[in-house]
């Protein structure tokens, strides 16, 4: 997820899921004091921005925490991320699942980061006093290209390095600012050496995105890489080797005057079980018709993956 990231709009059953990246992925700016509060006594208060991703990652968190014997209480939907991290600051929460890359932007946007571990590394020194992000997960929900299966196939392309061998012209389905932007038609030039011109579709990749390259209007197109349309059409997400899309790793972001060693444990735990299949099927249950609220979607998600 990058830069505006996002202004997430989109329309039906994607546009919930367009809607995820909206507090997710928007950087906010500044940073706040480096003298840190915490909740009261020996609970572990866990808050979420205000979309069902993160709600249901603030529920898996306390519930996982909650199973092994720690005292949770919830704060879900506190908003955007300059009004939660203040809520950390405060003291109105002690926990909350982050992005590795925005939040790493948030404190320090002249970082060049773009790999998992370098903007890991980045964001552990970039942090006020006080607070700190445990393990990373590999789940991330970031900005992504995709291609039909029958294109992947038919050109031998599995990665944006694949894509110098494609003979035909290549048009990028995504939101205007793709012109300019660095992980954009810009970067596939500098980084890749693939020249691709914009359709312009102002969907954040939703359902007229979707629909562009499934009818091969555009042969690539930028989708969220927790949407659910990816798994539902069978899209092809193409590997990006030399990183030219910053990372968005899934970290919990925590007052460290309530990361005790059990909690560490357990929430270090939750990262390494967690995948972006997983958050493409949790957010896919979390939308349309049969809507599954995110407390029950955390229960089965750790039904399935317990967490002792």
């Amino acid at each position: 997820m990058f830069a505006s990231k996002k202004s997430r709009l989109a329309a039906g059953v994607l546009a919930a899921g367009a809607l995820l990246a909206l507090s997710a992925c928007s950087s906010g700016g500044g940073a706040f004091n480096t003298g840190s509060s915490s909740s009261s006594g020996d609970t572990v208060t866990v808050g979420s921005a205000a979309f069902g991703e993160s709600e249901i990652l603030m529920q898996i968190y306390g519930q996982a925490l909650a199973a092994n014997g720690i005292k949770v209480s919830y704060k879900p939907s506190i908003g955007q991320r300059d009004v939660y991290l203040k809520a950390l600051q405060d003291g109105s929460i002690d926990l909350i699942p982050e992005y590795s890359g925005n939040l790493l932007q948030f404190y320090d946007k002249n970082s060049t980061a773009t790999s998992s571990d370098d903007v890991y590394s980045a964001l552990g020194k970039a942090l006020p006093k006080g607070y700190e992000v445990l393990d990373q997960s590999e789940a991330q929900d970031a900005d992504s290209y995709n291609v039909t299966k029958e294109f992947s196939d038919k050109y031998g392309v599995t990665s944006l390095d694949d894509l110098k061998k494609v003979t035909v012209p290549l048009t990028v389905g995504a939101n205007p600012e793709f012109e300019t932007r660095p992980y954009g038609i810009p970067g596939l030039k500098s980084a890749y050496g693939v020249t691709a011109t914009l359709k312009p579709i102002s969907d954040s990749g939703g359902p007229l995105t979707v629909a562009a390259l499934k009818n091969g209007d555009v042969q690539l197109a930028d989708i969220y890489t927790t949407t659910p349309a990816i798994k539902d059409n069978g899209f092809v997400t193409l590997k990006d080797p030399k990183s030219l899309i910053a990372a968005q790793n899934i970290v919990p972001l925590i007052n460290s005057k309530k990361a005790s060693d059990k909690v560490k444990e357990v929430l270090n735990k939750v990262s390494k079980e967690l995948t972006t299949s997983d958050l493409i099927d949790m957010n896919a249950e979390n939308q349309g018709s049969s809507k599954t609220q995110p407390d029950a979607v955390a229960k089965k998600w750790l039904q399935d993956h317990p967490i002792k």
